[in-house]
């Protein structure tokens, strides 16, 4: 357990590497991942368990104790991210499925790798744990009513159809985590260092199975992707810190709401891109996927620059995200 628990560490820490990795071989070598084309949804509903498996009622504490921060946040998740996405595919001019895919990935929840960035900015990690958790119950209502006010005019969205999804591949698996750890604590707690292995491998899959089956039009349009995610996550770090600073909170939570804005379930849109759109529609979560989990570090580690606290090293972050209940590295 203990060689898998360093695997595990290792795999989390160098996230943003292996899904270059997997891309690259997936376009050269698309068979290598063509076999788990039909699994994409049980892939992100076993990374979802995961999260059920960490989540306990400590974690929306702070709505009760704080909840302007967090409701805050959580708002300009479904209201930046969304909009701001609507505006690029327009400057863009993005083709059709690529705009959709583009709205699907800012209108999805906050993902779980900003838990981890939160922390190494030295951000209000409470904060941005309770955002991730409450935008991710919020999301089978928010994602399906805001794709079909912002990408409904690209492709025909099936609301209902898209709700009915989340709730399978999101809800249920982080319902059925949580009262599995409530059932058998010792359990969950001994196999929590190899969550982040598990959920790392689960989305190096998806990954390759969605650039595989999109070869040609990585080729085509990959480049037009690329900018439109990377204006995308820099739109939606720089208004998170900015709204939340127009409100007067301090640096830790500016810091917070930043990076959880920021950064996308990018998991979740490569699953509902596939599964009501098309393969091209999953290209710019793919993209995220690859992005965020590097943009994230970079601010992080200027975050943490310009803090007063000493500097952590991974057995002091393991100990911090103990803490929250969150293993120490996560890929979306």
């Amino acid at each position: 357990m203990n060689l898998l628990s360093k695997v595990s560490t290792l795999a989390g820490k160098y996230f943003a590497i292996w899904v270059i990795a997997a891309a690259l071989l997936a376009f050269f070598v698309p068979e290598v991942f063509s076999v788990f084309g039909g699994y994409i949804t049980i892939l992100l509903g076993i990374v979802m368990f995961g999260m059920g498996l960490t989540l306990k009622p400590v974690d929306f504490k702070i709505v009760a104790k704080r909840p302007v921060p967090v409701i805050l946040g959580v708002t300009a998740q479904f209201v930046v991210m969304p909009l701001g996405a609507f505006a690029i595919a327009y400057l863009l001019q993005l083709p059709a499925e690529l705009a959709a895919g583009l709205v699907l990935l800012g209108s999805v929840p906050g993902g779980t790798a900003s838990n981890v960035m939160v922390y190494l900015a030295k951000g209000n990690l409470a904060l941005s744990v309770a955002m991730t958790s409450l935008s991710t119950l919020l999301a089978p209502i928010a994602t399906p009513l805001l794709l079909l006010l912002l990408a409904g005019q690209w492709l025909p969205v099936d609301a209902m159809a898209m709700f009915t999804s989340i709730v399978q591949v999101i809800i249920l698996p982080i319902v059925l985590g949580f009262v599995i750890q409530r059932i058998a604590p010792k359990a969950v707690e001994a196999s929590l260092s190899v969550i982040p292995l598990i959920s790392v491998t689960a989305i190096l899959i998806i990954v390759g199975v969605v650039t595989g089956a999109n070869g040609p039009n990585v080729v085509s349009a990959g480049w037009m992707v690329f900018v439109a995610v990377f204006l995308h996550n820099g739109f939606g770090l720089l208004l998170g810190y900015l709204i939340a600073m127009a409100f007067g909170l301090n640096e830790d939570d500016r810091r917070a709401i930043s990076l959880e804005v920021g950064m996308q379930n990018s998991g979740l849109g490569v699953a509902l891109a596939t599964a009501h759109f098309s393969p091209l529609a999953a290209l710019p979560s793919v993209w995220g996927a690859i992005w965020h989990n590097i943009s994230g570090p970079i601010l992080a580690t200027i975050w943490s620059k310009n803090a007063n606290s000493v500097d952590v090293n991974d057995e002091q972050l393991d100990e911090q995200l103990k803490a929250t209940d969150r293993p120490a590295q996560t890929s979306l």
